[in-house]
């Protein structure tokens, strides 16, 4: 797989830095301020819950860390690379070489097949096309989904759709997975047999995670996690006692 010289990072660096991070917006002449000097350090392989009421600036978070929009204060590092200065190009091959992403909605490409919809991210990223079919029926069986491989999205379940998203988002091995609702459109069994999978998946890969969620099971099951108050982050013991 071809990768840009700058997406080398540094060995001991940390998945994901945060310093500093603030954004605001301006409505209706007055400024609102979403994130008020964010700080946060995720350490490879370390699963980080993000807890907050709707609207507290999770998901304005989880687009910081993601690269996906401008318009941010403070610094931005992503496997020891810092981001804020990067051009659009750089910012594009680093959501697609070191980031992966899972939505409360699976956004699979419905014309693809649950393989397909795996291999293409890998091809995308330059990886060969042998490999990348291995990987991502890797992957699926490894989410139970081995005998799905050839079924199109609207022939699985919705938990199964999101096991196929879950296995997109890990295709290109990236150091850091940001996940926003993952479990959030399914019910509360199926969530929970998401959860696990998707868990397991990501410590046995040894990426790091941040994950914006209302999921008691979720929270309880990091192995840290934090809290937006105010725009302000706070670190708590575990999900149960934050509020959720």
């Amino acid at each position: 797989m071809n990768r840009p010289a700058f997406l080398a990072g540094v060995a001991t660096a940390p998945a994901l830095s945060l310093a500093g991070l603030t954004r605001s917006f301006v409505q209706g002449g007055e400024t609102i301020h979403v994130l008020r000097g964010v700080d946060l350090a995720i350490a490879r392989g370390e699963i980080v819950a993000l807890l907050g009421p709707s609207g507290s600036g999770k998901s304005t978070l989880l687009q910081a860390a993601g690269l996906l929009e401008g318009g941010y204060g403070g610094t931005i590092a992503i496997d020891g690379v810092a981001c804020e200065g990067l051009d659009d190009r750089a910012r594009t091959a680093m959501r697609r070489h070191r980031l992966g992403f899972v939505y409360q909605f699976h956004h699979l490409l419905p014309d693809f097949s649950a393989l397909e919809n795996v291999i293409l991210p890998q091809l995308i990223a330059g990886q060969a096309a042998g490999a990348a079919r291995a990987r991502a029926a890797e992957l699926l069986a490894g989410l139970g989904l081995a005998h799905r491989l050839s079924h199109r999205p609207a022939q699985l379940s919705g938990g199964e759709q999101q096991r196929v998203a879950v296995a997109r988002a890990l295709a290109n091995r990236p150091v850091l997975v940001l996940a926003d609702e993952p479990t959030g459109n399914l019910d509360e069994a199926t969530a929970d047999r998401v959860l696990e999978a998707f868990l397991a998946l990501v410590r046995g890969e040894g990426a790091a995670a941040l994950i914006a969620t209302h999921n008691r099971s979720l929270a309880a099951r990091a192995d840290r996690v934090a809290r937006l108050h105010e725009g302000r982050l706070e670190e708590a013991d575990h999900g149960l006692e934050t509020g959720i």
